[in-house]
Formats: structure tokens, C-alpha cells, sequence
């Protein structure tokens, strides 16, 4: 038995859920995905998944596996690497978990860093919230603000820069808020990132400022918001990334300039920095360049 062949099957199968989903991403067949992983619990002597009918569920002995068989994997890919170090090119896939606004910037460079490395895959996974990394087989993260998990590696690699904004039509009709105390009597439309949306936080310079709203319009996308808003919504609290060229163009108006939206850092969270493979590294490094050539996201200032 090719025992990291069968580790690797196994941590799909966790991942996917069944072993019919886990053979089609491995492009083998449901059969030989089931005998790789029966033989990984024979030579372990231990039980990974129960099996039913229509469901598979993770023992004991199998949660207790999946930390260790990254391990085993990321030091055979390690070695791979340090064998022809020089001749090495990224390959394989990594899977990236953002919150939105940055995978849309992201995504706009993200061709050029898969045509210099013609071996890389990425699945890019857009979720507000935070992941279970080992459990989903998610090679990055990008968190705001906390970084969670004390048992995690984490990098800051910029800032977050968002400003309150409204239409103009909507300003002539409601008037301006002129400090936060007066968001309470306007629309309010929130980009909820996990249940954090609801309530704004600003600065004045010296002091934070959080302010409970009690918004018309709620999404857990800011695409959405950021549409509502150019349509005369209401205030919403958007990343640069969205607003920059409506700011410019006149669409939208910069309100509150005296309290801008409180800045989080930019935190990118992976679960181990040993033998962190070469695709892995990659990436990385990739996302600290393109946030290091955005003025507003590279500086805390």
C-alpha cells in the first residue's frame, strides 16, 4: 500500500463527504477509493469513518488522523522540494479562503500568478467567517481584525480601509450624518461577515466609536450592498476595493470624513509553518505582494 496515496484519499473523503464525491476529484473510481481508505484502517488497526448507507461520520481514531496525516503529506511534499530545489516549480492545488471584497481584487491578478506557474490549481473560497482549516483542508485563510485560533500561524500582511458612503441622490434627500451619533435616524445597509455586520466602528483620531444600527437592508455579500448603495439605498460601511471609482466618479460620497470606519488588520492564518509546501508558500507570498502594492491596505498609517 501506498500509504501517503492513502492518506490523501482519506482527507478527501473527509473533505467531500463520501467516497462517490472524493473519486471524482481524485479521478479514480468510487471502489478503489474505498479499498485505499479500508486498507489505511487495516494497517492502523483502527476504524477512521463510520459508514452507513447514506452518510459517512468521522470516529474518534479518524479526527485524531487528520491532523497527522497533514503532517506526513506537507513533509513528503517538503522533501520533494528540497530534492531538486532549484529546479522546483509550484504544483498542486491550494485552497484559499477570503472574505469577498479581497477575492474580488484578488481575482483580477490571480491569471498571472497561474500563468507563471502552469502546475498551480487554486480553489478560492469566499466565506466572512472563520474556517476550520484542518477539517476542511484549507491551505490559507485571510482573516479581519482577530485572528482566532492561538493554535494557527499567522502573518499580518496589511490593513483593512473602508469609508461610509451614500448616493447623492439619497444625501439630498435625507441629508448627511455629520458624527455617528446621528447614523440611528438614516437607512443603514450592513455587509454582514458572520453575525459582525450590524454593528460600526469609527475613529475619530484618538478614539474608537462603535455604533449599534439597526439596518434596512442586510447581505451577506457586499456586492449586493455596494449595488444598493449606488441605487440611493442608504449609508453602508464598503472596502476601497468596492468604492474607490464611484468616490472619484462622483456615484457615491464619502460620509463622515471626520470619522472614518474603524481599520482591522489583515491577517493570514495556515495551520503549520513547517515544511509549508512550495505551492503554499506561493500563494502567499503572492497575496503579500498585490496587498503591498495597494497604498490604503499596506499601511496602517
Amino acid at each position: 500500500m501506498d500509504i501517503v496515496s492513502a492518506l490523501k484519499t482519506y482527507l478527501r473523503v473527509v473533505e467531500t463527504g463520501s467516497f462517490s464525491a472524493a473519486a471524482v476529484d481524485l479521478g479514480l473510481t468510487q471502489p478503489a477509493v474505498s479499498r485505499q481508505v479500508s486498507a489505511l484502517e487495516a494497517h492502523f488497526s483502527s476504524r477512521f469513518l463510520h459508514r452507513t448507507t447514506n452518510a459517512l461520520a468521522l470516529t474518534a481514531e479518524g479526527e485524531r488522523m487528520i491532523p497527522l496525516a497533514l503532517k506526513v503529506i506537507e513533509a513528503v511534499d517538503a522533501l520533494g522540494e528540497t530534492a531538486d530545489r532549484e529546479g522546483a516549480a509550484a504544483s498542486g492545488k491550494v485552497r484559499l479562503s477570503v472574505p469577498a471584497p479581497l477575492g474580488l481584487y484578488l481575482s483580477d491578478r490571480l491569471p498571472a500568478l497561474l500563468d507563471a506557474h502552469p502546475r498551480l490549481q487554486l480553489e478560492l473560497i469566499f466565506r466572512g467567517e472563520p474556517s476550520d482549516l484542518v477539517a476542511e483542508a484549507i491551505d490559507l485563510e485571510v482573516r479581519l481584525g482577530d485572528a482566532g485560533s492561538s493554535g494557527l500561524i499567522c502573518r499580518r500582511i496589511g490593513w483593512t480601509t473602508a469609508f461610509l458612503v451614500a448616493s447623492p441622490d439619497y444625501l439630498k434627500r435625507r441629508g448627511a450624518p455629520r458624527s455617528p451619533e446621528d447614523l440611528p435616524g438614516h437607512d443603514c445597509m450592513c455587509y454582514d461577515r458572520g453575525g459582525n455586520g450590524r454593528s460600526w466602528r469609527f475613529s475619530n483620531g484618538a478614539d474608537d466609536i462603535a455604533v449599534r444600527v439597526a439596518p434596512r437592508l442586510v447581505a451577506n455579500n457586499p456586492v449586493a450592498v455596494h449595488r444598493a448603495a449606488l441605487m440611493g439605498g442608504g449609508l453602508a460601511i464598503l472596502s476601497h476595493i468596492f468604492v474607490n471609482d464611484d468616490i472619484e466618479a462622483g456615484r457615491l460620497t464619502n460620509v463622515m470624513p471626520g470619522f472614518p470606519p474603524l481599520r482591522l488588520p489583515i491577517n493570514v492564518v495556515y495551520p503549520s509553518r513547517r515544511n509549508l509546501p512550495l505551492r503554499v508558500r506561493t500563494v502567499l507570498d503572492f497575496m503579500i505582494d498585490v496587498v503591498r502594492q495597494d497604498a490604503l491596505m499596506a499601511s496602517a498609517g
